[in-house]
């Protein structure tokens, strides 16, 4: 789900969201199996953003009464980066753990860390993943899966239709589709809007820039594991740059209450979709249904985010915790979701579900975004996202930030330069 704003930022989002700490009852050492010896377990759980558990918690509680599910969200960096440090430490890691695409080639490397999926008859599900989703948390040897996917990120833009009307632009998805088939032109028509309006058409620089990376052939590594910033990290920063220039963008950082605020008050009329923003927006602006609405995005194709469910080996309630994945993953729950908070899920087969195929969503003006985004997601060649990619990622962020509102400002060059030096530091560290 981010999914990865900043994210994907990005996050929710992105920014994104984490999961509590254990009751006592459920302890975080040991691992294997379950502590509770018949008693009551709780089930820690860390994600961001909205994997839509707030809504089937109470299902599951209802139809397995000895166990209890501790939610806890947070900040999407924040709880990659929390993750890592209790897998150093030995202690303190969840029961599960979401882990976002742009992390899992790191905690993949580690998997002697994590519970082996395979061991608990998760191979029987390899035919319902789309099969580079599987492959994202398959161990390369083929030996061990440490997560089972959530959802994918297959990108649209979302927009407002009524802002769009008052700048005299386009309203219908098909005609604003045909507005920006290059970036160029997404730009250009920014530029109209601004003119237009006096209001910024975009949220951030950083939520162009993750989407048309997300588009490119090869990201921040290839397989080898080098890093690769003169290829789509380039192509990506000269797009944001531009837009920035452009005087497009109202500098909100992804899932900050400024940028949620922002929603409201339709200080910005487009942004970037993955499918799991759909349910960031709703929850963020109730009182936006019907005035937003779902386009292609320029470029076409891409993917940005889109989540995995791990468990660590510290947790006492190993099997519990396999238990309650196994039953989040199972269609009835995965259209339950996606009606609920838009994430698509990675098992193909429910595209073709009238569930998801004929869903058109009130708050987004009845766009048919089952259509849509299983169109995206059938469509993706997803790229290859290195150990390193979550860190890299945040610090060219950082250096986009500082050229929209920091110490870069209007020094597009200069910010590359410092772009490529801090991504060279986060590789190596």
């Amino acid at each position: 789900m981010r999914r990865s704003l900043t994210h994907w930022a990005r996050v929710a989002a992105v920014g994104a969201v984490s999961l509590v700490m254990v009751a006592a009852c459920s302890g975080n050492s040991g691992g294997g199996g379950d502590s509770r010896a018949g008693g009551p377990v709780t089930l820690k759980i860390n994600f961001w953003g909205d994997f839509g558990l707030d809504e089937l918690k109470a299902k599951y509680e209802d139809a397995n009464p000895n166990v209890k599910i501790s939610l806890n969200t947070g900040e999407y960096n924040a709880q990659h980066e929390d993750l890592q440090k209790k897998l150093v430490a030995g202690s303190g890691a969840p029961d599960i753990a979401a882990v976002d695409e742009g992390f899992v080639v790191q905690f993949r490397g580690q998997a002697d860390k994590f519970v082996n999926l395979l061991d608990k008859g998760a191979g029987t599900y390899e035919q319902k993943y789309l099969p580079w989703k599987w492959k994202q948390t398959l161990t390369p040897d083929g030996k061990a899966q440490i997560g089972l996917g959530t959802d994918v990120g297959g990108l649209a833009m979302c927009y407002r239709t009524d802002l769009f009307a008052a700048a005299g632009l386009p309203t219908a998805r098909d005609q604003v589709s045909a507005l920006w088939p290059t970036w160029e032109r997404f730009i250009e028509v920014g530029q109209q809007y601004t003119a237009r309006s006096g209001k910024k058409f975009i949220d951030s620089g950083t939520n162009v820039f993750n989407p048309v990376l997300g588009q490119q052939p090869v990201g921040f590594y290839d397989e080898s594991e080098t890093l690769k910033m003169d290829g789509g990290p380039k192509v990506a920063f000269d797009v944001a740059a531009r837009t920035i220039a452009a005087d497009l963008s109202a500098n909100l950082t992804a899932f900050s209450p400024e940028w949620n605020s922002g929603f409201v008050k339709g200080n910005f009329a487009v942004l970037a979709c993955p499918a799991w923003m759909q349910g960031h927006i709703k929850n963020t602006a109730p009182g936006t249904s019907g005035k937003w609405d779902v386009a292609a995005i320029p470029g076409g194709g891409g993917n940005w985010g889109g989540s995995f469910l791990t468990i660590p080996k510290q947790g006492r309630n190993v099997d519990e915790a396999y238990k309650f994945v196994e039953w989040l993953i199972q269609p009835e729950q995965q259209v339950e979701i996606f009606k609920k908070v838009g994430n698509l899920p990675s098992q193909p087969a429910l595209y073709q579900d009238p569930a998801i195929r004929d869903f058109t969503n009130p708050f987004f003006n009845d766009a048919p975004v089952g259509q849509i985004f299983s169109k995206t997601a059938e469509n993706l060649t997803p790229q290859y996202l290195g150990r390193r990619n979550g860190p890299t990622r945040v610090a060219v962020e950082n250096v986009l930030n500082r050229l929209a509102t920091g110490n870069l400002k209007g020094k597009p060059d200069q910010a590359w330069t410092e772009a490529v030096k801090e991504a060279e530091k986060a590789a190596k560290s």
